[in-house]
């Protein structure tokens, strides 16, 4: 199987490595070191052996820093974590919420002046520091580049990961890479500036239409890579991974040793991610004295908008794991009677995720999960990113809430949908937090917008009926997920932080929740494509956009109070499941017909 249950990290190695660190940091001359979860890609994943804030506090979530001062270790972490944190980490590890805690803020209130605090320059971004630079502003505490003294310490440090990559159909991708080359030079010739440094490897992997296997479950293959102002292209990675790939004359290959001594030679205006790009690229440049100009990766919006042939392969991507999904409810509500009717029934939190991805191994077209499953029963659900392991595995019982929230990897696109389940009968207010929920996600999906409309306006409309609760829920609404690339794809967000506007083509996630800690969590999530919408009758003729939803399968009517919903409401959900009983009924086996055709009842 590709998940695997085995925890990767226990909290009682976090004492004894903090404490190795701490000698290191005071026979440099330093009070203190910041440990970010980043490598020098500045994506959201990381290999193994850049996992150095997982090996330090036994932290595995995929966004926070840890600041490790002599006295205390502040272990940052937002909303979707907090949780999990306290229960990975040793005591010696502090959490602090963040962003609502600012690290300028904390080390004013935690150092002495003239602290000296030292930082890995090839895992943070301009930003970053310059953002914390001017929070300690006139404190007498400053920052230093230094060496990570963590690669040291870390005597059994996994190897760089070398998968060979592989070419990407032009016909699932749309648009030839030399097409793509040429349009973004154009663009850089248009902008007056020479080349652009990419440091993503979703994005160099979407420009040359290759795909790799550095990072597990996000098909990309790691490198650097310096886009010309006519197109030509130098990738920087290790030869054994491209081996294989038939490039056209204009991509140079070079080895990763190179990459820093092209920097230094480079000819500006070059164009830089300030967002992504690591400090110590900026610096390179900077010692040659070539002009910098700070803009967004040329291929972030284009690579956002998916072509026909991308959105094609999405559809087609869901509709064969929309009937995995329904063939695994079928069976997961088959296993929930059997265990309701007779308590010694044992079915456990790994069974299911197991089952699952049995159930999309059976389709003959999965390459990889999207993500390790999310099975969260009762208060497990509670912990947003849960990961089951074999130490934190749980026994469902009668009553238990289910969140499933999982995703496939297919040649033709990602999919990530999460379903919440009833073992047994559920309670009046996990039915009304579910309603809640339920009326967010419909909420999104029926919007209508015009150009120019980000997801910071949008985001409102998936927490409305929370928040008239007095309920709401510690992560964004939605993400950007990519074409058989990385499930979590930028620019675009459903945020009340994402002033993107969003365009034809982008695919988001609608992904509303409620988690009542220590009980039971609630998600629904489809994925959604941007569209052209129409104009209903009587509107003003402006340029409208809507959404497409592309995710297909049952929403558990079981949990829905119909009282609570508008007649329009009613009508999306019915049109929803007809809709997922045309397309699927054909697809699924006969035991599955059977409960589709009940999941999908009209209200």
């Amino acid at each position: 199987m590709f998940q695997n249950f085995t925890a990767t990290t226990r909290p009682q190695d976090g004492p004894p490595r903090l404490a190795a660190l701490r000698a290191a940091l005071v026979a440099q001359g330093l009070a203190g070191m910041i440990v970010p979860r980043a490598d020098a890609h500045m994506g959201e994943y990381v290999a193994g052996c850049d996992a150095r804030l997982a090996w330090l506090t036994g932290f595995t979530g995929s966004a926070g820093f840890c600041i490790v001062l002599e006295d205390r270790a502040g272990l940052f972490v937002d909303g979707r974590y907090r949780v999990q944190a306290r229960l990975e980490c040793d005591a010696v590890f502090t959490p602090v919420n963040w962003p609502e805690t600012k690290p300028a803020d904390w080390l004013r209130n935690a150092c002495a002046e003239g602290a000296v605090i030292g930082f890995d320059p090839w895992l943070h971004t301009p930003d970053e520091i310059e953002a914390l630079e001017r929070g300690l502003a006139g404190t007498g505490i400053t920052l230093r580049r230094i060496a990570n003294p963590i690669d040291a310490l870390w005597t059994d440090r996994p190897a760089r990961p070398a998968a060979p990559a592989r070419p990407y159909p032009e016909a699932l991708a749309g648009d030839a890479s030399g097409a793509k080359r040429a349009r973004i030079a154009t663009a850089l010739r248009d902008a007056g500036q020479r080349a652009a440094v990419l440091t993503q490897p979703d994005s160099i992997c979407w420009l040359l239409n290759i795909r790799g296997g550095d990072l597990p479950r996000v098909p990309v293959m790691q490198g650097f890579a310096i886009l010309h102002d006519d197109g030509r292209l130098d990738l920087f990675t290790a030869p054994e991974k491209t081996a294989t790939l038939a490039l056209d004359e204009s991509v140079q290959l070079r080895p990763p040793e190179a990459f820093e001594p092209a920097l230094r030679t480079l000819q500006g205006p070059v164009r830089l991610d300030k967002a992504t790009v690591p400090v110590q690229i900026v610096d390179l440049l900077r010692a040659g004295d070539t002009e910098i100009v700070f803009m967004q990766d040329p291929c972030l919006l284009p690579k956002a908008r998916k072509t026909e042939a991308e959105l094609a392969g999405a559809r087609a991507a869901h509709l064969r794991d929309g009937a995995a999904m329904v063939e695994f409810l079928c069976w997961l509500d088959g296993e929930a009677a059997m265990l309701c009717d007779d308590p010694a029934h044992v079915l456990t939190e790994i069974d299911i995720a197991r089952q699952l991805e049995r159930c999309r191994r059976t389709t003959g077209a999965l390459e990889d999960l999207s993500f390790d499953t999310i099975a969260g029963s009762g208060p497990n659900g509670a912990i947003v990113h849960y990961r089951v392991t074999e130490d934190s595995n749980r026994r469902l019982a009668a009553g238990d809430l289910m969140l499933v929230d999982s995703g496939g990897q297919y040649l033709d696109g990602t999919t990530d949908i999460t379903r919440t389940i009833p073992i047994g009968p559920a309670g009046p207010e996990e039915a009304a937090c579910f309603t809640a929920v339920l009326q967010g996600m419909i909420a999104i999906s029926r919007a209508r917008f015009p150009r120019g409309v980000a997801g910071a306006h949008l985001d409102a409309l998936a927490r409305a009926p929370l928040w008239m609760a007095g309920r709401d829920y510690d992560h964004g609404t939605g993400h950007g997920v990519g074409a058989f690339l990385s499930v979590h794809e930028g620019p675009q967000r459903l945020s009340r932080t994402s002033n993107v506007p969003l365009a034809e083509g982008m695919i988001l996630s609608n992904e509303p929740g409620y988690y009542a800690e220590g009980r039971f969590g609630i998600r629904l999530e489809n994925l959604i494509a941007v569209r052209p919408g129409s104009i209903p009758e009587g509107g003003d003729a402006r340029d409208w956009l809507e959404f497409e939803t592309l995710t297909l399968a049952p929403l558990d009517r079981r949990l829905v109070v119909v009282d609570r919903l508008s007649a329009d409401e009613c009508n999306w959900l019915d049109r929803y499941h007809a809709r997922v009983m045309t397309l699927l009924h054909p697809l699924v086996s006969d035991q599955a017909k059977g409960w589709l055709q009940t999941a999908c009842a009209p209200l």
